[in-house]
């Protein structure tokens, strides 16, 4: 059964077809820039390009960068406001005339990356953490997903400059833009991770994103009081945990 994942993010807009049993990819990955403004119809036109580059898919599942609840995006972050309230879920299936699956990036993420990647067989409580344009959360207990966690927008107290929020203070947006060295952003990184620990005690913290390819640049600067580990899917973890719900709720996987 061949199932497409797709997965929008501020930057770019990524899939590809991936085998539900293994994550792997079954051809090799488009990107299309992230139209701006990143409103409805832009968004859904370029999906359309993305799917359009692979053959007839069963299913697809499509990640967000918002809340999503029951196929409803409630809020926009990091992509136009038109999209608070939008069905989404019903106009990507229009679009795409094939059932379609839409959830939280991070959280789509963080489901790859328990069924065939670093967080795979552990237990208790596991928050994947996910650095791009904002930060992204998924957090699971004994390996069931709690979706549409928002710690990206926790605030760090004392970081008024920043806004407050976390994502403005520690993200890889924010890295780039303000010309961090690795070490400068590590420590960031590290305050970041540290108050998330304080709330939640996990016992593994998995760090992905685009940035997780870099991991060995930074990851071993960072002390937190827990393990800390990249994501083995690094930036594919998205589109294989979008693929890999699809076909679950198409009852293949």
């Amino acid at each position: 059964m061949v199932v497409l994942g797709i997965d929008i993010g501020g930057s770019g807009i990524k899939g590809a077809p991936v085998d539900p049993a293994t994550g792997m990819f079954t051809a090799e990955r488009v990107r299309i820039e992230t139209p701006q403004p990143a409103d409805v119809a832009s968004v859904v036109k370029t999906v359309e390009s993305v799917a359009g580059a692979f053959g007839p898919a069963a299913s697809v599942g499509i990640t967000f960068p918002a809340v999503v609840q029951h196929g409803v995006t409630k809020t926009a972050a990091n992509v136009d406001a038109s999209w608070v309230d939008a069905p989404a879920e019903r106009l990507f299936a229009e679009a795409l005339g094939r059932p379609v699956t839409v959830l939280n990036d991070a959280d789509a993420a963080g489901v790859a990356e328990m069924e065939y990647g670093a967080g795979k067989g552990v237990g208790g409580l596991v928050v994947m953490v996910t650095f791009g344009t904002g930060i992204g959360s998924a957090l699971f207990i004994d390996g069931r997903l709690v979706p549409n966690t928002e710690f990206g927008h926790l605030h760090l107290h004392g970081l008024h400059l920043h806004g407050g929020d976390a994502e403005d203070y520690a993200s890889d947006r924010v890295r780039e833009s303000e010309n961090l060295g690795w070490t400068e952003w590590a420590e960031r990184v590290q305050t970041y991770l540290r108050h998330l620990h304080a709330l939640l005690w996990p016992d593994l913290i998995i760090v992905g994103g685009g940035v997780s390819k870099k991991a060995d640049r930074f990851l071993h600067l960072v002390d937190v009081p827990t393990k800390v580990v990249p994501a083995a899917l690094q930036n594919n973890a998205g589109i294989a945990g979008a693929a890999l719900l699809a076909a679950r709720r198409a009852g293949a996987a």
